[in-house]
């Protein structure tokens, strides 16, 4: 299932993220590791419950802003985008585009 495209309004914050190369983001529930990892940052946001690991944002992103992160347990993938410096993008929606099953959504 894609993200939901309103989720700032649909989800609320149950707390942030720190990278460990990046900085700080949000995370929207629920959460309830390691089933469900709910979304991660705002500017660049992922689904980490819809996120399957394939990389290719990861491939593509000019700007490097994901991170790898562990994610042992859940249903969909054992490692995750993390969306770690969301305020290096540059809006290409590169990794919006090639998401193979629409998990990132990009806002300004």
């Amino acid at each position: 299932m894609p993200i939901d495209p309103e989720f700032e309004e649909n989800r609320d914050v149950v707390g942030t993220h720190s990278p460990d190369n990046g900085g700080e983001h949000e995370v929207r529930g629920p959460v309830d590791e390691p089933e469900r990892l709910g979304i991660h940052g705002t500017v660049v946001a992922v689904d980490f419950d819809a996120c399957i690991g394939d990389g290719a944002c990861l491939e593509d992103c000019p700007v490097d802003v994901f991170d790898w992160v562990e994610s042992p347990g859940h249903p969909a993938s054992d490692r995750k985008a993390d969306p770690a410096r969301e305020d290096d993008c540059i809006g290409c929606y590169l990794c919006e585009d090639v998401c193979p099953v629409d998990a990132i959504k990009i806002q300004y």
